[in-house]
């Protein structure tokens, strides 16, 4: 019950952050679906250094919650999409990994990543278990839906 407050808050402040900016943004230039990604196959390291070294989204988290769990913006005129739901938060964490700032508190694991994307938390759902990904869902706002993989 407690990761999965820690998750909701987390989801909560990372939104807040990340909706500020994106009513300014003109039509992006690029577009990249990372659906592939959030069958939690993967780690933290590796789907957030992927998107970096593509210049997809920023290298400085623009939070980093107490959990560990760093969040990142995409980059200026970069779309991202999950599941064909526009992405606004890109999330990731990996123990011991300098790519992440760590977080004054226990870390959510030995990794996590994930997005928040605007879609409803059914429609996500629906679209997550069709391709066979075990990742979390979790409501934020009835338009808002956060996609997490973490170490079991």
């Amino acid at each position: 019950m407690r990761v999965t407050r820690q998750v909701t808050k987390l989801i909560r402040i990372v939104t807040v952050f990340a909706l500020a900016p994106y009513g300014m943004l003109s039509t992006p230039a690029h577009a990249s679906a990372v659906e592939e990604q959030l069958d939690c196959k993967s780690t933290g390291h590796v789907f957030i250094s992927a998107l970096m070294n593509s210049g997809e989204i920023q290298s400085k988290p623009m939070h980093v919650e107490k959990n560990s769990v760093n969040a990142f913006r995409p980059a200026h005129g970069v779309k991202l999409t999950a599941f064909e739901f526009p992405v606004f938060v890109v999330l990731g964490y990996e123990k011991d990994d300098p790519l992440f700032k760590p977080g004054k508190g226990d870390p959510v694991g030995d990794w996590a990543y994930g997005v928040v994307v605007t879609g409803g938390s059914d429609d996500v759902k629906d679209r997550l278990r069709q391709m066979g990904s075990d990742a979390i869902v979790r409501e934020v706002t009835p338009v808002m839906t956060a996609i997490l993989c973490k170490a079991h």
